[in-house]
């Protein structure tokens, strides 16, 4: 599994945390060092079965210094895809990556449940 996080967010140190009192193996990424790719993006989005609207972090200080809740309406899902993948910080974090599912955001109960952890 990758785990796709921001170091100094609180939330992913919370779900790293989680991840490491589970003994679950796991391939560290830093959003911010490695941002996904479109093709990564992609894939994983479509994986995920989420709304790509899910994938922005619309909390964060660039998402509102660009304006994009307003802008994203008049995008395209490649459009969307691809301003993504220009900056991790635009990403909502955590993820948590597998061959079978895509997590995004950290839900301690739906983590369990993915993890076959219950």
């Amino acid at each position: 599994m990758i785990f796709l996080c921001y170091s100094k967010c609180s939330t992913c140190q919370k779900a790293k945390k989680w991840l490491d009192e589970n003994d679950l193996s796991y391939e560290f990424r830093d959003i911010k060092e490695k941002n996904p790719n479109i093709e990564e993006l992609k894939k994983w989005y479509i994986k995920s079965g989420l709304d790509i609207k899910k994938f922005f972090n619309t909390s964060g200080i660039l998402y509102k210094e660009m304006n994009l809740k307003e802008k994203l309406v008049d995008l395209s899902e490649e459009e969307k895809l691809n301003l993504l993948s220009t900056n991790g910080m635009l990403i909502k974090r955590p993820m948590l990556i597998s061959d079978e599912f895509v997590l995004v955001g950290f839900k301690e109960s739906l983590w369990s449940e993915k993890l076959n952890l219950i």
